[in-house]
């Protein structure tokens, strides 16, 4: 840290040197404007930005026939957290059909990506998407409904051994993903440029909190699409009524605390967040319940049931985790 004095020039005008430094790489000239942002600490950021638009960035990956599909997409969806507004792919030469499917595949799966240039050696995907038209709390509340959706379906999936059902709470999954990487790049995108979070109404450290949650929503879909999966594998297999009726039970009020959690969330509810909290122990002694009477079952019906109920039990304890976000980021807040 440089520390500089300030001065009075004209006996009321404060003023403050800037780094020499700082003034060349930014190719700041002389009665160029620069912008003055107050944060929400207290201090004060200079900037070269003031059209009020975020800066270009170009991530260009080199590929071929040769390349690792998975790692190539790896690379797209991590190119596409960091902020990165433009992708270009290049292939010495004519490039391979296989990247090709790729690429729409990942524009299917990113939100406001879209292929804008193409040749034979070359793809340049955009991104077309205004962050500020996407709030933190309208994605998040999206994933909510669609988390809380996939469990229940899951759910009634195993009550009524219904494989088309199950097989779509698998196919949504991707839904609440696409979303959740719209959170992390978001939350990357105001982290490197101060005054798009000054646009989107939203301080630094809110869009943090915002992604720590929407990364718990997003393992609570996986646990749904798990539960998904293990109802593929209880199809055809009898079940006792009461052990349906726990898990059932069980479900219902770790659906329940979750969306307590989430409600705490969004109003900042402090005592709700600690009072949702408690009842994460009646799920585990739930939870505990099951596995007891699956012990009686045979393997290949004991195995996948037990998983569920695990499941069940980790939507319960993945939304105490929300809780104690909600406890730690308002309390913070709180002078």
């Amino acid at each position: 840290m440089e520390i500089r004095k300030v001065q009075i020039t004209g006996g009321s005008s404060y003023i403050v040197s800037l780094p020499k430094q700082w003034i060349r790489s930014a190719n700041i000239q002389k009665n160029d404007p620069v912008g003055l942002v107050v944060q929400p600490d207290g201090s004060l950021l200079i900037t070269p930005k003031i059209s009020g638009e975020s800066a270009h960035r170009t991530r260009v990956f080199e590929v071929g026939a040769a390349t690792d599909r998975t790692y190539l997409l790896r690379l797209l969806v991590g190119a596409y957290i960091a902020g990165f507004t433009t992708i270009r792919l290049e292939s010495k030469g004519r490039m391979p059909p296989f990247i090709l499917q790729l690429v729409r595949e990942f524009t299917q799966m990113a939100i406001g990506q879209e292929v804008v240039g193409e040749t034979n050696t070359s793809i340049t995907i955009k991104d077309l998407l205004n962050p500020t038209e996407m709030p933190f709390e309208n994605t998040i509340k999206r994933m909510h409904l669609l988390a809380r959706g996939m469990q229940q379906d899951a759910m009634a999936a195993i009550r009524g051994q219904d494989t088309a059902l199950a097989g779509d709470v698998v196919v949504r999954d991707t839904e609440v993903d696409r979303l959740h990487w719209l959170v992390a790049r978001q939350d990357n995108l105001i982290a490197n440029d101060a005054t798009l979070a000054r646009r989107m109404g939203i301080p630094a450290t809110r869009a943090a909190y915002c992604f720590q949650v929407s990364r718990i929503i997003e393992r609570i879909a996986d646990h749904a699409t798990r539960v998904a999966h293990n109802a593929l594998l209880l199809i055809d297999r009898d079940i006792e009524a009461a052990t349906l009726d726990l898990m059932d039970e069980s479900s219902a009020l770790a659906l329940q605390i979750f969306s307590w959690s989430m409600e705490a969330f969004h109003t900042g509810d402090v005592e709700k967040a600690n009072t949702t909290l408690q009842r994460v122990r009646d799920l585990e002694e739930m939870a505990r319940d099951i596995n007891t009477r699956v012990l009686r079952f045979d393997a290949v019906t004991a195995i996948p049931t037990g998983q569920i109920a695990d499941s069940i039990r980790r939507i319960g304890e993945y939304s105490g985790d929300i809780c104690e976000s909600v406890i730690n980021y308002t309390v913070g807040q709180t002078a």
